[in-house]
Order: C-alpha cells, then structure tokens, then sequence
C-alpha cells in the first residue's frame, strides 16, 4: 500500500474526550479489487456510522466487493432489527459511499473493541491485569536468552505496529548521538518509514541537532535483517557482530557509523514478547524487546560544521509494539549506562488501566565479552519530581535504577544507579514530532499527551554500585543517557 501525491490527510483537530478521532483522509489500496484495481478512499465518521467514500465511483464489478467493518474479518450483518443503509449511488452523484454501523460497545467482544480501538486510536475498555501476559512470566524459568543472528529479523508486520532499531552513541569526543530506523503501520492503512538522527551538544556550545527524514521505498534483505530505503541502509554483518548505518537523506547530519557487539545480546525470556488481549492463546497486540547492551561504535555523522568522530561507546535496541503506542504504554524510563568496564540497561514500561497498570521491565548488565545478568527483575524509581507547567507531568530530578539477577554460574547480582539527573538535555513533545498522519490517529486518544524527558548527567557522573556472589561492591563511574516517558494517565 503506498499514498499518492497530494494524498496527505488535513492537520488533526483537536477532540473532547470520549468523542471520535477524525480519520479523514484520502489513501490507496493497490491490492484493494481483483486485478489490482486502485482506489483512493475517503474515510469519515458520521453520526453512528463510518462512512467509507470510493473515489472515483466503483464499477458494476467492484460494485460487489463487500468491505469489512473495521471490527471484524468478515462482513458483520446488522443486528435484528436494524438494517444497513444501501449505497447511495444517484446517477448525479459522484462519490459513492458504503456505509458501515459503529454499534454501542456493549454489543462488542472484547476483541472486537479492540479491534475498534486499533483502528481509530481511541481509548480501550478496562480488561484489567488478566489480559496481559508480561514476558515476566517467560522469565519464571527462563531470565533470558542470548540472541542469535536470527531473533534480530525486522518483522514489519502488515498490521498496527511500530518496529524500530535504535543506537545510541556516547562519544569520545564529547556528544552522545541518537541513529534511529521506525517502521510504522497505522492499522493497515498506511506505512511510513523515517530515519532519524539526534546530535546532543553536552557542552551546550550549540542547539541540539534533531533530523527526521520519511524514507522512501523501502525494503528488506531476503533473510529480513538488513533494512533498506533510498539513501539509507541499516545492515547486519554477516556472522551478526556488527550493524553499518548510513543515512544521506538529510544534509545535516550524513551518517556512517559501524556498530559492533561487545557482549552478548539478549532479550528476557524465551521469546521477549509481553501479549496483550483477552484470549492470550489469540493476542491482539504484544511488545518485545532485542538488546545488544554493550558495544564499541566508530564511523562519522557528517554536519553543517563538519564531521563529528563517533568513536565511542554504543547501545543497540530492536523494538517491536504489535499495536498503538499509547495502548500498549502509558509511561516508559529507558536507562543506559555505559561505564569504562560495565554497561547497565533498562527497559521500562507501565500499561495503561486497560491492562492493570501493569508493569514490565527488561534489562541486564554487561562488561566486555560477557553478560553479567539480564531479565526483568528490575526498577526505576523518580525519587525526586518536579511538576511541568506545561503539561501537569511530574518531571524526573533524581532517580534510583535498581537490577536483580543470577549470574549464569548461580551467584547473586546487585547493581543500583542513583542520584541527580541535573538539568534535562531535551523535552520532546511527541505530537509535534511523528509524521501527520500517526499524530492524526493518536491525537484521536482522549487524555493522550505524549511528552519524552532525556537526561544525561555532566556536572557530577552517576556512579554504578554492582556486587557479584561474596565479592566485594564494585563502583564505577560513568555515562549515563536517560529518558522518562509519560503518555496517558
């Protein structure tokens, strides 16, 4: 599916809470008729229905290819007593509509609310802690499992999702860099790709450096481990030790960077997947998680003012989200220690109430060629907040980041970060980021306010205080990069 010239939606509208999100827009679907017939579409609610308008009006043969209500896989006849409206299709009129019936939640499943939910971004029901399966009970008997070639697979999924691979960079120079792949499926409609690249000046001698580029054709190396868009490449080696990330597609920040691993990667658990929905055997969405905790980074990223030396240390995550962000999480702390010996990483997210307020966290420590401990029996406290006058969240100023394991010879791991974080290097108000068309749908959420806080400590360095079976408490002194994440109530 790939949009048109001129095809981008209008610019979201504000909505009260509980009311409908605007999904108008005008899309194409290739695969849409027999034959490979395109049409653009134009999506619209309108008092208790949702209307779907052809453009232009549908021959005698499309005529007959019934369009599934958003809720279900197959045609979904109307309840007793109601009936659906027939296509209107006047010999003056040029559109021509097939109306579709939103019906009142209680004649729902639960997985046909969700359904509803996935496709226009509203606020879920209350399902409570029993529809999710966190990976945390994958990890009962199985903390984690190092990753092979293989588990690093984009899976680009034709429904709701979005995949990213990130790498973070803390330079010798003096800068941590932020390179970035996300592939974006907004309920089967739409996918879009960015490349996106964030420079941090920590000597504050200039603004932050932000580049965010939509990539055009994209795609994948047959074995799907290597991501590919004009201008841009993202590839795994061969024996799966390193990545190469280059970008032209901005002029202000050329990207060459190499990547190598070095420590094992992991993910917790047997799979990495926390599931979502009501029928676990059947999720409707899930989350997981792909870490390399621990690499060296070398290359360039190319700026106005010339190139910047990337050498340094690295962090590498593959994300997966098999449903809306703002469904999946309503908070999220992201922690990444690299010290010159050990690296600490965490993963942290909260659902929503739709999911119990559930939390999952995901982490491990590492020091080169080995891993320490991974697993998910791990927290991040904020054991100082201050209220954000813009948007009522309660902004970090000091934290405590806490890991538990077992080394995999059975000896006890402790390791804890904690103090000031110091003033924030950004505040990222999300809706004035994604591309227009997410924001149109997540802005449909009611309470929804997405807002990331990054930190990085540089007047006084946060120390890592780790113990290992009897031996003695191991402090080291180091990097830390640390963002706090608030989405929804």
């Amino acid at each position: 599916m790939s949009q048109g010239p001129g095809d981008d939606p209008p610019e979201p509208q504000t909505h009260r809470r509980g009311r409908r999100p605007d999904l108008s827009g005008t899309f194409r679907f290739p695969r849409l008729f027999a034959g490979g017939e395109s049409r653009k579409i134009h999506i619209a609610y309108l008092p208790g229905k949702l209307c779907i308008i052809f453009l232009p009006p549908l021959s005698l043969k499309s005529r007959r290819f019934c369009v599934p209500n958003p809720v279900s896989s197959s045609p979904d006849p109307a309840p007793p007593g109601r009936r659906r409206p027939p296509c209107s299709t006047g010999p003056n009129n040029s559109e021509q509509r097939l109306r579709y019936d939103v019906y009142p939640p209680q004649t729902r499943t639960d997985q046909e609310l969700a359904r509803l939910a996935n496709v226009a971004g509203t606020q879920e029901p209350i399902y409570g802690p029993s529809a999710i399966k966190s990976v945390a009970e994958e990890a009962k008997s199985t903390p984690y499992t190092e990753l092979t070639r293989a588990d690093l697979k984009w899976q680009a999924m034709d429904s709701t999702c979005v995949e990213t691979q990130s790498f973070y960079i803390t330079t010798e120079s003096g800068y941590a860099v932020l390179a970035q792949v996300i592939y974006s499926n907004v309920a089967g409609i739409r996918t879009t790709c960015q490349f996106n690249c964030k420079v941090f000046y920590l000597d504050g001698s200039q603004p932050h450096l932000w580049c965010s580029t939509p990539l055009h054709q994209h795609e994948f190396s047959e074995d799907m481990t290597s991501f590919y868009a004009t201008d841009c490449a993202v590839e795994l080696s061969e024996d799966g030790s390193f990545y190469t990330i280059k970008s032209l597609n901005d002029e202000r920040a050329i990207v060459n960077l190499k990547v190598t691993r070095s420590a094992p990667g992991f993910h917790a658990g047997k799979t990495g997947k926390t599931l979502f929905g009501t029928d676990l055997e059947n999720p409707w969405g899930s989350m997981r998680h792909a870490f390399w905790p621990r690499c060296a980074a070398e290359g360039t990223v190319t700026t106005k003012e010339g190139p910047i030396d990337l050498k340094g240390r690295a962090f590498f995550v593959h994300a997966l989200q098999g449903m809306k962000p703002h469904h999946a999480a309503a908070r999220w702390n992201f922690v990444d220690f690299q010290g010159p010996t050990y690296s600490a990483i965490m993963m942290e997210y909260t659902t929503p109430p739709s999911y119990g307020s559930t939390v999952v966290s995901v982490g491990g420590l590492a020091k080169d060629g080995q891993l320490i401990t991974a697993g998910v029996l791990h927290k991040a406290e904020h054991t100082k907040a201050k209220e954000d006058s813009e948007n009522d969240w309660k902004e970090p100023e000091e934290v405590k980041y806490s890991w538990s394991g077992t080394t995999s010879d059975g000896k006890a791991v402790e390791a804890r970060l904690e103090g000031s974080l110091e003033e924030r290097l950004d505040r990222v108000d999300v809706m004035a980021e994604v591309p227009g068309f997410v924001k149109k749908i997540v802005a449909g959420a009611a309470g929804t306010k997405p807002y990331i806080y990054q930190y990085f400590p540089r007047s006084k360095k946060l120390t890592l205080k780790l113990t290992i079976g009897d031996e003695t408490e191991i402090s080291e002194e180091g990097d830390l990069f640390a963002e706090a994440t608030f989405i929804s109530e």
